[in-house]
């Protein structure tokens, strides 16, 4: 029989206590640390929020019964990231985790790994968007030195996320990636990659490594069983020497927003300025039955949902019926021969507005023709008189519009400007100079109250003579058109 002394004893009960917790602690100068997690029972780790460790020694960060919650866990007491040079050193880590969504295709926001210079800033971490990292009020200040590589599953436009299944380096106070990807990883002998859903309840494990000389980062991840791959899903360049300072603490972070998440680490190993510990995955604690609850949505999410859909299906045909019709209000008849005419056209909406949808108060007069109505042109800025004629037969259309445009070539002082002209369905309207004084029969036939002498109406008389000498003779010598 072996018979062990007293102190023989309390370095056996030392050594089993050592392998309970699955803890490793390097020896050495104090630039060599390392520890070793398989499991998380009997963990000396600090723990921030609803962090808890299960009966089989998974580390459960989030527990998936509340929603907006945080939860912390790392390393009690900071690590010397810098040597007696003052340069930062390189690190190593590997872990294994599982995220246990409320559903097999929706979950609430992700995990980090996080290398953060104050344990204070952390305490005041807010759930949500920003990880259980930051919070409203240090996000973006100068204060906030941290390092993370975050695990996100959901997507927020305020801080750039490449969509609800990413790997993002995160460097400093922004929280916006400076490399992102998506989840997965690259096969050592075809070079394809293969996607990986983060919310699937599957183990996966992650390889963060930064190398201090070539100030290089690089993020490997793999289905758990999978050796590591050789190619690397990120692989950025970054100097962490304004990020880390002397001492920081290691560990990680996760929260929740509108859904309940579990967020599971089963094991963990970090080094400083070597290769972190391999994890042993048979020593691993198994995870909770995967599907355990519903792997569908509640019948009250599905019932919101479509009628969501159809709200935004009838919006969508309510807006192309909208604008369809306003299509049809404005729709104007073009057709090629009008082309050498373009200047001299209107558009209908432009007069329909000017007129003011054509309204009985900017009606200036009717007759035979049509009624003309008072209008203001928008741009360029000036007041017309649009004529809108009724012309149901197509016989004659095109003769008649070019003889528009040849009297609106008319220049002559007593002879109202023709401006252009529109064509609408079996419309036609002619937009003229807008006349302040009214029309002249008002005061040839005194219906104004105001009589013209004999000298006004002489000059009114040379005025029509001149006008119409001018389209008998000085027009019709200067082209072919007859008036």
């Amino acid at each position: 029989m072996l018979l062990l002394g007293p102190y023989h004893l309390v370095a056996l009960l030392l050594l089993v206590a050592a392998g309970r917790c699955h803890q490793a602690t390097g020896v050495g100068g104090d630039d060599d640390w390392e520890f070793l997690y398989t499991g998380f029972t009997g963990s000396n780790l600090t723990f921030n929020g609803a962090v808890e460790v299960t009966p089989s020694g998974l580390l459960m960060l989030t527990n998936g019964v509340t929603r907006r919650m945080k939860g912390q866990a790392f390393h009690p007491f900071p690590l010397p990231f810098r040597n007696t040079t003052g340069s930062v050193l390189s690190f190593s880590t590997t872990f294994v985790f599982a995220i246990f969504g409320p559903y097999e295709d929706l979950s609430s926001d992700g995990i980090a790994f996080f290398v953060a210079a104050s344990r204070e800033e952390l305490s005041t971490a807010s759930p949500g968007q920003f990880l259980g990292l930051l919070n409203e009020d240090n996000i973006g200040s100068w204060s906030a030195r941290i390092f993370a590589v975050e695990l996100d599953t959901f997507k927020d436009a305020e801080l750039r996320d490449l969509n609800d299944n990413h790997v993002g380096v995160d460097v400093d106070h922004r929280l916006v990636s400076i490399d992102s990807d998506n989840a997965g990883y690259y096969d050592d002998g075809t070079g394809t990659f293969y996607s990986l859903s983060m919310i699937s309840r599957k183990p996966m494990q992650v390889w963060v490594d930064y190398d201090s000389r070539a100030t290089e980062i690089t993020v490997t991840m793999a289905p758990l069983g999978v050796a590591r791959p050789k190619r690397p899903l990120l692989q950025t360049y970054i100097d962490l020497s304004d990020v880390v300072e002397s001492t920081a603490y290691v560990g990680f972070s996760s929260a929740t927003n509108f859904f309940s998440t579990r967020h599971f680490i089963l094991g963990w190993s970090f080094a400083l300025d070597r290769p972190a510990p391999a994890l042993d995955i048979s020593k691993l604690p198994q995870l909770p039955s995967a599907w355990s609850n519903s792997r569908s949505m509640p019948i009250s999410i599905k019932i919101v949902l479509a009628l969501a859909s159809v709200t935004m299906v009838s919006l969508g045909i309510g807006i192309y019926i909208f604008v369809r019709r306003l299509r049809l209000k404005y729709s104007e008849v073009r057709e090629d021969w009008e082309v050498p005419f373009g200047s001299n056209r209107f558009s209908y909406k432009d007069l329909f507005h000017a007129t003011k949808g054509f309204s009985d108060k900017n009606l200036l007069g009717r007759g035979g023709f049509g009624s003309v109505y008072k209008g203001v042109l928008r741009e360029p800025e000036m007041e017309v008189a649009v004529k809108r004629m009724s012309h149901n037969s197509r016989q004659g259309v095109k003769e008649f519009i070019a003889e528009v445009v040849s009297v609106g070539r008319l220049r002559h002082r007593n002879l109202t400007q023709l401006l252009g002209y529109c064509r609408r369905k079996d419309e036609l309207l002619l937009v003229y100079d807008f006349m302040e004084n009214g029309s002249l029969d008002k005061y040839l036939h005194g219906r104004n109250d105001q009589l013209l002498c004999w000298s006004q109406r002489y000059s009114i008389i040379k005025g029509v003579a001149s006008s119409l000498l001018y389209l008998h003779e000085e027009w019709s010598r200067s082209s072919s058109t007859e008036i």
